[in-house]
């Protein structure tokens, strides 16, 4: 066969044309969307229609859907298009969105990447999940129904996460006969709603997912609407890109790049700004100072990187910088700080705990945090302020949080990626809550700690003694106050140095304040936890007898203590046989529920996994546990 053959010309042009089409998609810009509304609404549906009219369905994958369409049966033996989104088994059955499931297609002018959210209330940790990367939102409302409250929630969150393009797509027109006053109603009930939050400007389209009116083109059957359609404005709506360019340089490490030891590169994305070699820079906390000297990209080294680009920067100084560190314009460094006022939304069925070590993750970045009690409470519905304690699953609340040290970051309303985190529960790993820096306290730039020259060394030479935090916990009537006082007083005759701090004994004054709610006691041991570490500083061995319920809280404990002046003892005793000695009557108070909250009956007591001692009070008396603590306390 020769390149004049007819077979080898046919497929050199279809060579040709395809790599034509791939250059030019490469080209195509890329808009992120997600659909979102109350239960019901048509969110899937919708999908499944822009999927199969942009020509994004394989033949296979038809032939499926239709014969799960007939099947499944809930349109009449016509196409169900949500069956093309709705991927899950329990999706399939209950007839709804319960994750969030992301499909690319593509037209001829744009890509898109679409998130179906859920519309059930207890899902809406997963709407914000999709919500995270979006640059636009397709609000829609069952003209049926109008709005709800699931649509004032998302629509609230939307706002809140930075979304500006919105479109208000009320479906099921078809439903209503395509009654323009209905549509006209919904519109101005929104607006309302919408300038209240504070969401300027938005675009309403009436559509009918199943019938297809609007979606690709207009429809005969809403003579009176003169707008775009739903496809033709998701492809022209225009995606500011320049913003984060107009801002300073930074890039978060996420990884440092040492494939030999000629190299050391640092990785991460550019979140905002350009750099080019030579360019001065700064490291993020710790604030040395250097000079760009290479970029690294896969196709060789380059004159400059800009905000949407991950690139390995190598730096011409050998200074400290590692994984969750930022990279800044040295002239334009971005804010450390400890202490912020954050907007929370929450995502976990277990609630916030004020006073609770959380993992915070930001960016590239994990560090400790705790979440104070929060200032208010936002209601959806009316955007009032409530007082609240605590926030439940899908509440959104204002609240200030304390990281363990300090940390680089941009409010949220600046940059996502630096004013962006969420919350980890230290215990099961759960992701607990979505948050956005709102700004740094004052108090975290004018408090700083000061040095003295007596160290916490010095402290524990003068007393000839290693400093430690003996941990005793159990339920009530274990016997740990009996067996904390017999360790002092041995601890005494051998002139050691102590301290002993007894659950109620503290709760007489430093904790007079606080009840037994879960909150009430990770407070509690949360101020004894930062006591104690002050005696450790002043060399004392401190011993404690504390229920200390909750495994967070003893490991926020430990997390404050030097390495190895944590000594973890569990006093092992059944509930029953504690309840049998039930000393102070607290039991029976329990069971005949004049008292509330009490561990091992109403409220939980979570036992040490890997304790450093284990006391069995069935098995050994007050001294003889004690002696099993102070040799491993002093070996």
């Amino acid at each position: 066969m020769t390149t004049q053959d007819p077979i080898y010309k046919t497929d050199a042009l279809i060579a040709e044309n395809i790599d034509a089409y791939l250059e030019a998609h490469q080209h195509k810009t890329m808009l992120r969307f997600i659909t979102c509304g109350s239960v019901d609404d048509g969110k899937s549906t919708l999908i499944g229609r822009l999927l199969y009219d942009s020509k994004m369905i394989f033949e296979d994958q038809l032939a499926t859907l239709e014969a799960d369409s007939k099947r499944v049966g809930t349109q009449g033996g016509e196409i169900d298009f949500a069956l093309l989104v709705d991927g899950l088994a329990a999706e399939r059955e209950q007839g709804i969105t319960i994750d969030v499931a992301y499909r690319f297609f593509a037209t001829e002018k744009r890509k898109f990447i679409v998130a179906d959210t859920p519309g059930h209330e207890q899902y809406t940790r997963n709407m914000v999940t999709g919500a995270s990367t979006a640059d636009l939102a397709v609000i829609l409302i069952d003209a049926r129904k109008g709005i709800l409250t699931q649509t004032r929630r998302h629509s609230y969150l939307t706002h809140l996460l930075g979304i500006r393009h919105i479109v208000l797509a009320v479906n099921k027109m078809d439903l209503v006969d395509y009654d323009q006053a209905t549509f006209d109603q919904i519109v101005e009930d929104y607006r309302a709603f919408a300038t209240s939050i504070g969401i300027s400007d938005f675009t309403a389209i009436p559509i009918s997912g199943y019938k297809g009116d609007n979606i690709t083109g207009g429809s005969d059957n809403t003579p009176w609407y003169q707008g775009t359609a739903l496809l033709p404005h998701l492809e022209q709506v225009e995606v500011d890109t320049t913003s984060d360019l107009d801002q300073p340089f930074r890039l978060p490490v996420q990884w440092v790049n040492r494939p030999n030891l000629d190299f050391r590169g640092f990785a991460g994305p550019v979140v905002s700004g350009s750099v080019r070699p030579g360019d001065k820079v700064r490291v993020l906390p710790s604030g040395k100072t250097s000079t760009i000297d290479r970029i690294v990209h896969l196709d060789g080294d380059r004159d400059q990187a800009s905000a949407g680009e991950s690139v390995t920067v190598t730096l011409a100084d050998e200074i400290d910088c590692s994984r969750g560190q930022v990279i800044v314009a040295a002239q334009a460094p971005l804010e450390v700080a400890d202490q912020f006022e954050s907007t929370l939304v929450w995502m976990d069925e277990v609630p916030l705990l004020p006073g609770r070590a959380y993992w915070l993750k930001i960016g590239a970045q994990t560090v400790s945090a705790t979440v104070h009690e929060p200032k208010y409470e936002v209601n959806v519905n009316t955007q009032e302020h409530l007082a609240a304690k605590a926030l439940d699953l899908n509440a959104i609340g204002v609240a200030n949080v304390t990281t363990d040290r300090e940390i680089p970051f941009a409010p949220y309303a600046e940059n996502k990626d630096l004013g962006g985190f969420i919350l980890i529960d230290k215990i099961t790993n759960h992701t607990v809550a979505a948050g956005m820096i709102n700004f740094a306290l004052r108090r975290a730039q004018n408090i700083h700690w000061q040095a003295t020259d007596i160290s916490r060394e010095h402290h524990a030479l003068t007393k000839n003694q290693k400093p430690a935090t003996l941990w005793l916990t159990g339920l009530s009537g274990s016997g740990k106050s009996t067996i904390a006082n017999v360790v002092e007083k041995k601890l005494a005759r051998m002139n050691r140095h102590t301290f002993l701090l007894d659950g109620d004994n503290v709760r007489h004054g430093l904790n007079k304040d606080l009840g037994f709610t879960e909150a009430d006691r990770v407070e509690n041991i949360r101020r004894v936890g930062e006591v104690a570490k002050l005696m450790t500083d002043a060399g004392l061995i401190v011993i404690t007898a504390f229920i200390s319920p909750f495994r967070s809280e003893r490991d926020m404990v430990r997390g404050m203590m030097q390495p190895g002046e944590f000594i973890e003892v569990f006093v092992d005793t059944p509930l029953e046989v504690a309840e049998e000695r039930d000393v102070k009557g607290l039991y029976a108070k329990a069971r005949t529920g004049q008292l509330k909250n009490f561990t091992g009956i109403d409220s939980p007591y979570e036992s040490p996994e890997n304790p450093e001692l284990r006391i069995d009070t069935t098995a050994m008396t007050p001294e003889e546990a004690a002696d099993l603590i102070i040799a491993r306390l002093i070996p």
